[in-house]
């Protein structure tokens, strides 16, 4: 069996390792243009929150007494950074793939006709074929946009400089983990956000915090304002009728799937505005199979593994299907915000304790700073269908609510389960014992 893979991200590149565990015979060759490993290792996942670690402990000494904070050494950040993606040189990545006994092929891969594959002129044949092209930033149109060099995410995590001044077009995590980040590092920072809050996809609860949490650290932070016209300069000129001025321009609006100039309508796909649609099984057309975010499912690093590993055992003919209803996500500010699941269904049920009534916080930092876990319920089976927390490491103890939803864990199970003390994953118990008050 002859397979191929479109695009050498970390989706792709984990579906190599995937397959590979079910099949040693497969004659598996990976087509990437860029860097093995993707978007996740070199300009988002790995770099920024190695960026935004260094402001983390520099913020931490504020918050702890008996210790005095330092001054940040840009140099001493870039470094670090520019270690954890090994100056983006993907030679560290090759091994792995010639571990799994897997063919590179560098250039820019098409679909030449259905069962082959060319790239920059030579052809490779295929039985089955993966679409791993992921996704790039979404440029908004903008009057006057072209005509300065702003920053996407790709710029803004490769800089060696901080700017003076930063306007941020984009209050999503990606806007959000940015601007913290610059700020602390000593740059002037405004959010400009169109909708009605920052992390405008998580509950509504966390955005307001955030925000809160923002201007106090002197970050200018603009709901349902955006820009309707840039000037060279950098000068905006914005929805309300002001202008701002600034030194950089970073647009963090989004982004979209990489589907155009690949030859994908030759093989019966179905493609929307959010990707290439798929079925459970990943399965995009005969012998075809999409994963990551060229499919629009969900954007984030750890769905695209998932998806390749159900897509590796399809092919495998492994009993497979994806269940998305427990998708965690972490957006890594400080304070950290975890979500999963469904927080905003009509028919649900809620409950909201406060991270300062947990003994954990007071020996984490003083002052304690503002943050909450709300979980929501699913009142007939009486189960968890969706949590949302704000605190230190939030991501981290967000695991026990995400496997609690994905098996479908009854609330007097979770109740009956003994939390280490003093952690933070006495949330769980707290936030569980208000929730059935509400239940009962």
């Amino acid at each position: 069996m002859k397979v191929v893979v479109l695009g050498g991200g970390s989706t792709g590149e984990h579906f190599v390792g995937a397959l590979r565990r079910y099949d040693d015979e497969a004659e598996i060759t990976l087509v990437e243009s860029r860097l093995v490993g993707g978007e996740c290792s070199y300009f988002a996942c790995m770099p920024t929150k190695t960026m935004l670690r260094a402001t983390e402990l520099d913020a931490s000494l504020e918050r702890a007494p008996g210790l005095h904070p330092e001054t940040l050494d840009a140099d001493g950040v870039w470094s670090w950074r520019d270690a954890i993606t090994d100056d983006w040189d993907d030679s560290g990545q090759l091994h792995y793939l010639q571990e799994w006994n897997c063919r590179l092929v560098r250039g820019e891969g098409r679909v030449a006709r259905p069962g082959v594959v060319e790239v920059d002129g030579q052809e490779l044949a295929y039985d089955r074929l993966v679409l791993a092209t992921g996704s790039r930033p979404a440029i908004p149109p903008i009057d006057g946009l072209d005509s300065i060099e702003y920053w996407t995410n790709r710029e803004a995590t490769r800089t060696h400089k901080v700017p003076q001044s930063l306007v941020v077009m984009g209050g999503g995590p990606v806007g959000s983990e940015l601007a913290q980040f610059f700020s602390r590092m000593g740059s002037q920072v405004t959010v400009l956000e169109r909708g009605e809050r920052l992390l405008g996809r998580v509950h509504g609860d966390a955005g307001k915090l955030l925000a809160e949490l923002f201007q106090e650290e002197g970050i200018d932070v603009r709901i349902g304002v955006g820009i309707e016209r840039v000037e060279p300069g950098i000068r905006l000129r914005l929805s309300d009728g002001s202008t701002l001025e600034a030194e950089r321009l970073l647009v963090a609006t989004g982004r979209r799937p990489n589907v155009e100039r690949l030859g994908l309508d030759q093989l019966g796909l179905k493609i929307s505005s959010r990707g290439v649609e798929v079925d459970e099984r990943l399965r995009a057309a005969e012998n075809v199979w999409a994963i990551g975010d060229v499919t629009g499912v969900a954007q984030f690093t750890h769905v695209g593994k998932y998806q390749a590993r159900v897509a590796a055992a399809d092919m495998a003919k492994r009993r497979a299907k994806a269940d998305y209803r427990a998708i965690p996500a972490g957006i890594f500010t400080d304070p950290e915000v975890g979500t999963v699941g469904r927080t905003d269904d009509d028919g649900l049920v809620s409950a909201r304790i406060e991270l300062s009534s947990l003994p954990r916080l007071s020996t984490y930092e003083r002052p304690k700073r503002d943050g909450f876990v709300r979980v929501f319920a699913d009142p007939g089976p009486r189960v968890l269908v969706g949590a949302v927390c704000v605190g230190p490491q939030a991501a981290e103890w967000l695991g026990q609510f995400t496997l609690a939803i994905r098996a479908a864990v009854p609330v007097e199970t979770l109740l009956d389960t003994i939390q280490p003390y003093p952690t933070f994953s006495e949330s769980v118990l707290y936030s569980l014992q208000e929730l059935e008050a509400v239940l009962s």
